[in-house]
């Protein structure tokens, strides 16, 4: 080691000039020492040396500490940005309800995606119980805030409306089955759509019948990522009844 090298160097003569002296003194004005005529001062060769040594050895010490400071440093940042990324968000919800008001307006044909989507897409608009937490509502589509897992789920309401002008002969016939299906939709960076779900059945009406009157609900869990945006689209939209109690959507994180 340097102190062995040092003890080898010196004889124990030439260390006891050292006797009765502060050490730390010597080596705080070690640049001073330095400046002296050497002559003047026979242990000024010990010291000189004995001082340089010390300071390496804390030079040393120093950086190998400041070496792991900074490593476990780095280790707890990686942790965290696993944990907790950079812009990350304490949970997110969405529920959005029907509305009946400007109906035109609330269904558009999937021909605008680059592969034809299934049905037509409801144009969800803000309403009283509309709630958005950390979600933005963008043309009737809910955009991802962050990647993670999100419980999706719909339900829309049909409603059979019957046609004054059919003929009344006609009256106890069946009428022609109806195919009532709700898709959930992912969009992504890619041009195509994802479909995520659907729920479909296949309802008969009596004019006999007093009622006309179907729900379909589906849900799930998936990932998304950050960007995402998801919506609903279905089948027979002149169907839907767009009562805000009965035909909603929405998503939370979990």
């Amino acid at each position: 080691s340097l102190l062995l090298q040092l003890q080898d160097t010196y004889s124990k003569s030439g260390i006891a000039c050292l006797t009765g002296e502060e050490i730390g003194n010597s080596i705080q004005n070690l640049d001073e020492i330095e400046s002296e005529d050497r002559e003047a001062d026979p242990c000024w060769q010990v010291k000189w040396h004995l001082g340089k040594l010390i300071k390496k050895i804390m030079s040393k010490s120093y950086e190998e500490n400041i070496s792991a400071i900074n490593a476990e440093r780095t280790l707890a940042l990686s942790h965290t940005d696993r944990q907790q990324p950079r812009g990350a968000i304490h949970g997110a919800a969405a529920h959005l309800t029907g509305s009946n008001n400007r109906r035109s307006s609330l269904f558009t044909r999937l021909d605008f995606l680059p592969r034809k989507g299934f049905g037509h897409k409801i144009n969800w608009e803000s309403s009283r119980k509309t709630h958005l937490y950390n979600v933005e509502l963008r043309n009737g589509e809910l955009v991802i805030p962050q990647t993670g897992f999100y419980y999706i789920y719909s339900q829309i309401y049909f409603r059979f409306r019957e046609d004054e002008n059919e003929d009344s002969d006609s009256l106890g016939q069946i009428r022609n089955p109806k195919q009532l299906v709700q898709y959930i939709y992912r969009l992504t960076n890619y041009p195509e759509p994802i479909l995520l779900m659907k729920s479909a059945r296949t309802s008969c009406w009596s004019k006999k019948a007093e009622y006309g009157l179907y729900s379909t609900y589906q849900g799930g869990v998936f990932e998304l990522k950050r960007q995402d945006r998801i919506f609903v689209s279905v089948s027979n939209s002149d169907l839907v009844d767009m009562e805000k109690e009965a035909s909603f959507f929405g998503a939370f994180m979990i």
